[in-house]
């Protein structure tokens, strides 16, 4: 089972729902604006992914919020603001991925 992480309003969180139901692979959508990810999840992301790589730095939350001219933690944030996460992300049997991607979603879901 494919897991995808996103929003109702990201497009490419849109194309990758669309892949699986196209091809028929399982999957579970997980909605940021209606649940929290777990700490397994997080850390899961995390071991894939620096934290800092993970921020949508084109995001209107992290212009609004005026991340570019502050320091922070980007692990806390992205945990206490999940809307800055780069979207979607796909996690299937420990594997992580930032990003659509048709040949990612095909090979997980096949294996």
């Amino acid at each position: 089972m494919i897991q995808i992480i996103g929003t109702k309003k990201c497009k490419e969180t849109a194309k990758a729902i669309r892949t699986c139901k196209e091809q028929r692979l399982e999957y579970q959508f997980v909605d940021l604006t209606e649940r929290a990810l777990s700490e397994g999840e997080w850390r899961s992301i995390f071991q894939g992914y620096e934290p800092l790589s993970l921020i949508d730095s084109q995001s209107s939350y992290y212009t609004k919020e005026g991340y570019a001219f502050r320091e922070f933690d980007p692990q806390e944030e992205l945990k206490e603001h999940p809307q800055l996460l780069k979207t979607p992300i796909l996690r299937s049997k420990g594997r992580v991925h930032v990003g659509f991607s048709v040949d990612i979603l095909t090979s997980w879901g096949t294996n």
